[in-house]
């Protein structure tokens, strides 16, 4: 699974609980996307989260 360059999110894990109670796992994957990103002058495909990107703390390339 791909995790965000910026912030460390991934996946999470937990369980889908049915009326009568009953427990499966369930995973929640986190909106990562590869991104072209300016770094030192040049540009690198990272893994970047749409939140890091929405709140500005990557530039694209």
């Amino acid at each position: 699974m791909a995790k965000c360059a910026i912030c460390d999110k991934s996946v999470h894990f937990g369980n889908n609980v049915s009326h009568s109670h009953r427990k499966s796992s369930k995973m929640w994957r986190s909106n990562v996307k590869s991104v072209k990103v300016k770094v030192n002058g040049g540009a690198k495909k990272m893994y970047v989260c749409t939140s890091c990107l929405k709140s500005g703390k990557v530039e694209r390339a």
